[in-house]
């Protein structure tokens, strides 16, 4: 998916904020398409999008900086409505003549919002409402021609609005659920006042990929990337609707799977899929390619393009595709850094992916978010097993294993991530977590067991709440789930000699490790 022809969009540009994936998330749950966008990107080149309204989302920066991120001031005079959120609040003050300054007095959590006029964004509030608020700055004075509808005990301008202009700004966080009636509040923006259609559904998502991929590939052969999860199943899923049987679906067995995957994917997709399955064992050539790998981003270089020449040679040999479906999806673009974002880390099949390639690549879910990724999967009949399936990285094992990648080390950190999911699973926590799963630190550490010393490698779990794994919080397993984990990892798994839970949220960390 390249673009979302179509569909009215809304675009979020981004000022460093750890919510701005979130409220791109809040604006597709009312079904209008929503794009992130680097606060570096011209008016121009916003414009070129045809966006019905613009949100300015919040960051870590102080407007009064010398060097804080700026937004060309010409998007606020080409008629398109601009909805402020925190940092792109004061802004929006700022560059138009009003002013921001650091009072003393922050805000940080549960604020009580007062109503001081009327106003299009919050009709039919409370006088006094509930708000969520985390700023340092406060607008002072709101520029000429705007009116302030909303203050704070300690801040006497919360909200303000030019409805001539359609130019917003709100200090608050509407699209977290400590607000109330956030939702409605960016509802409202994206109907009463950018006019926007609700068109962005599963069902439209589906159709438009079906008549994009078609348009891509026209009679040509294709190959999928199948990995069993859910991201590459979904995609292989939505070409098969689209070609049939041009498709050729390829499971790489790299030797870095989890227990049993590789025999769980080929059943299923053979079983369930009248999909054309061809299984490469190439477990060697992985394992020779990592060899005294250790930095993080080289070893999903190094996976990344083995796996682009495995099917290329597949290509060659049984199909003379010209075309790789690959599931990539919106966070990993993110993530692997465009013009939108920088690197945090490279996933295989974008920032690891070889400058050569000799296929084209299909990438149908591009810009979806995991949730709305799952959602089509079941809108295309795929069984929820297969659906729900928690997420696992293109590169497997190996960025779970810190440092470098062994047939010994994937061995321990596999046997060691069956124990964790078995426990997890006996625990009834599977609904309520995101991610689960073992990291094998290559350190050792000095342990005691049957009276003698020993010398082996510690463990981490790690396990995570999340909506779409662009921010998650750790989860919080009880002490007794915790204590099996750690025993029987211990005990069951040879050379490890300690446990360790990750309690760390995203952000600062990430999910993976690696």
């Amino acid at each position: 998916m390249t673009g979302a022809a179509g569909y009215d969009t809304v675009l979020v540009v981004d000022f460093g904020a750890q919510y701005a994936q979130l409220i791109a998330r809040r604006v597709r749950e009312e079904h209008v398409y929503s794009e992130i966008v680097p606060c570096s990107m011209s008016a121009a080149e916003m414009l070129a999008r045809n966006p019905r309204g613009v949100i300015l989302s919040g960051g870590p920066k102080s407007v009064n900086e010398p060097a804080a991120p700026l937004v060309d001031a010409e998007v606020f005079a080409a008629g398109v409505p601009v909805l402020g959120i925190c940092y792109g609040a004061q802004l929006l003050a700022q560059m138009l003549g009003g002013e921001v300054a650091r009072t003393g007095t922050g805000e940080f959590g549960r604020t009580e919002l007062l109503a001081r006029s009327a106003s299009v964004l919050m009709e039919g509030w409370d006088r006094s409402s509930e708000v969520w608020m985390s700023h340092g700055d406060s607008i002072v004075s709101a520029p000429r021609g705007f009116a302030v509808t909303g203050a704070t005990a300690a801040v006497a301008v919360a909200a303000f609005e030019d409805r001539a202009r359609g130019l917003y700004g709100v200090q608050f966080h509407p699209e977290v659920v400590h607000t109330n009636g956030g939702q409605e509040l960016l509802r409202r923006f994206l109907f009463q006042v950018c006019g926007c259609r609700p068109t962005w559904t599963h069902a439209s998502v589906i159709a438009s990929q079906v008549e994009a991929v078609r348009s891509q590939v026209g009679s040509g052969q294709v190959l999928c990337a199948l990995s069993g999860g859910v991201d590459s199943s979904v995609a292989a899923a939505l070409v098969h609707r689209a070609v049939g049987d041009q498709l050729t679906a390829v499971f790489v067995d790299t030797g870095l799977m989890r227990e049993g995957e590789g025999e769980q994917v080929t059943k299923t997709f053979r079983d369930q899929f009248a999909i054309d399955l061809v299984h490469v064992k190439a477990e060697e050539r992985f394992f020779q390619a990592l060899a005294g790998v250790t930095e993080p981003e080289h070893k999903r270089k190094v996976i990344g393009e083995l796996f682009i020449r495995l099917f290329e040679q597949v290509a060659r040999e049984r199909t003379d595709a010209r075309y790789l479906v690959q599931g990539t999806l919106y966070p990993d673009v993110i993530e692997s850094g465009t013009a939108q974002a920088a690197t945090i880390k490279s996933h295989h099949n974008v920032g690891g992916l070889p400058e050569e390639m000799s296929l084209d690549l299909v990438e149908p879910l591009r810009l979806l978010f995991k949730d709305e990724v799952r959602a089509i999967g079941e809108e295309l009949g795929l069984p929820a097993e297969m659906v729900w399936r928690q997420p696992f990285p293109g590169p497997g094992l190996a960025v779970r294993v810190v440092g470098e990648v062994t047939p010994e080390r994937v061995e321990i950190v596999r046997a060691a991530d069956a124990v964790v999911t078995e426990e997890i699973r006996r625990a009834g926590l599977e609904a309520g977590l995101w991610q689960w799963f073992a990291v094998l630190a290559a350190v050792r550490t000095v342990g005691v067991m049957g009276d003698e010393r020993t010398y082996g490698y510690p463990i981490v779990v790690r396990a995570v709440t999340s909506e779409d794994a662009m921010t998650a919080d750790w989860a919080r397993l009880s002490h007794d789930v915790l204590e099996r984990i750690s025993s029987r990892v211990i005990n069951e798994v040879p050379g490890v000699n300690r446990v360790v839970y990750d309690v760390t949220s995203k952000p600062p960390g990430t999910i993976e490790w690696e």
